[in-house]
């Protein structure tokens, strides 16, 4: 299926034979240490810099009615967040993955968008807008 918004996203999660739960990870843009004076001119400018995780959470398909539910959520934690990657873990037959079941492989995540591999995973920028990456 094309994932070309984050209702698309959420109706596939919920279309999967087995019971899904969301991973979702928000990240910020930082400007490294040595960076030279283009790149600090850019990124004041709002492009570039690294990607940094700032925050994660991991929720049902059915604990979210839009994607505004979601940012409405994330903001109540201060941080602004320039991308949020988004990423699915299938349950069994009877049962999601729970929370706790999420945990290691929402750390996985994280990691993985620290060392800069992003392609497992959906981004989507503060409108809920899929962003094509590279």
């Amino acid at each position: 299926m094309d994932i070309s918004s984050f209702d698309d996203l959420l109706q596939a999660a919920r279309a999967q034979p087995l019971p899904q739960r969301l991973l979702f990870v928000f990240a910020g843009a930082e400007l490294p240490e040595d960076a030279t004076p283009t790149q600090r001119q850019r990124f004041e400018a709002g492009q570039g810099g690294a990607l940094v995780p700032l925050m994660c959470v991991d929720k049902c398909p059915d604990e979210l009615a839009s994607f505004d539910m979601l940012a409405q959520e994330a903001s109540q934690f201060g941080h602004d967040w320039q991308l949020v990657f988004a990423a699915a873990l299938s349950g069994n037959l009877s049962r999601a993955p729970s929370s706790e079941e999420a945990e290691a492989p929402l750390q996985r995540m994280v990691e993985a968008i620290k060392r800069g591999e992003m392609a497992a995973y959906i981004p989507f920028d503060p409108q809920g807008h899929p962003v094509q990456m590279g």
